[in-house]
């Protein structure tokens, strides 16, 4: 169940990753043309800070979180059904049989 969670976060923390991305300025217009009206919200300096601030730290808990998710998946695999599975034997094991004893050189001479 925690990997499970973790593995929603992860698909979450990807998402707004690559839109944190998507919308920051670059050389090239890109998609950041469009956040080019809302740049009031995020203060004086504009998005420019805010949008660094926001990738460093969401890209930052996106490692964190692989991290996390790597170790319990190789924990995970590391065991194994077979480990903890009980033997329940109620077999009898079969009585020794006595074999005929064969006669040898020895036991002849002695006759």
């Amino acid at each position: 169940m925690t990997t499970s969670l973790l593995l929603i976060v992860q698909i979450v923390l990807v998402i707004i990753l690559v839109i944190l991305v998507l919308l920051q300025k670059s050389s090239s217009i890109g998609l950041g043309a469009y956040s080019g009206s809302n740049e009031s919200v995020f203060g004086a300096k504009g998005p420019a800070s805010f949008l660094a601030k926001a990738t460093f730290s969401i890209g930052f808990l996106f490692v964190v979180n692989t991290i996390t998710l790597g170790y319990m998946y190789s924990q995970a695999s590391q065991a194994s059904v077979v480990d903890e599975m009980v033997e329940d034997n109620n077999i009898v094991a079969p009585a020794p049989t006595t074999l005929p004893t064969i006669p040898t050189k020895e036991t002849n001479a002695t006759k």
